[in-house]
């Protein structure tokens, strides 16, 4: 896990984000954790390389 963190506000609609909470619990996991994995899936898809994986890349690998 990341050493540092940063804080992310999103604005939903109350009636999804009680399905999400309610999903997030039935699969015993917190919200920030299912939002962190969806964020690193898409950072991931898109190609996009950060952190010590990005300081350490050649700039086209």
């Amino acid at each position: 896990m990341e050493n540092k963190t940063a804080r992310l506000t999103v604005l939903i609609d109350p009636v999804k984000k009680q399905a999400f909470e309610s999903l997030c619990t039935s699969q015993d996991l917190t919200p920030s954790q299912v939002v962190r994995q969806l964020i690193r899936d898409y950072l991931k898809t898109h190609g996009v390389s950060y952190g010590k994986q990005a300081a350490n890349s050649e700039p086209n690998e």
